[in-house]
């Protein structure tokens, strides 16, 4: 992934830091940032695969939402939260 992909696509604006800002969880700080750019790029969240991205991709989003990239794999521990993220269309 070229740093413009990552700029075009995983660089949260205002509206997504603002709802980013609502999760409780780093890891599900993370993982929405994540599916939020997933979406952008490829027209679609990730529910059942939210981390199947290249590592750059969580480092970037880990960056913005101020979290260490290592509390990624916790985004998977309730299967149901990236589902639910998925449901809560997000139109940022």
């Amino acid at each position: 992934m070229t740093v413009g992909e990552l700029e075009q696509f995983f660089r949260l604006d205002a509206k997504a830091r603002a709802v980013v800002e609502g999760k409780r969880r780093p890891a599900t700080k993370l993982g929405w940032a994540v599916q939020w750019g997933t979406v952008r790029m490829l027209g679609t969240f990730l529910a059942d695969t939210p981390l199947k991205v290249p590592a750059e991709v969580v480092e970037f989003a880990a960056e913005q939402v101020g979290v260490d990239s290592a509390c990624a794999p916790d985004y998977l521990a309730r299967p149901k939260t990236a589902h639910e993220h998925s449901w809560r269309s997000v139109t940022c």
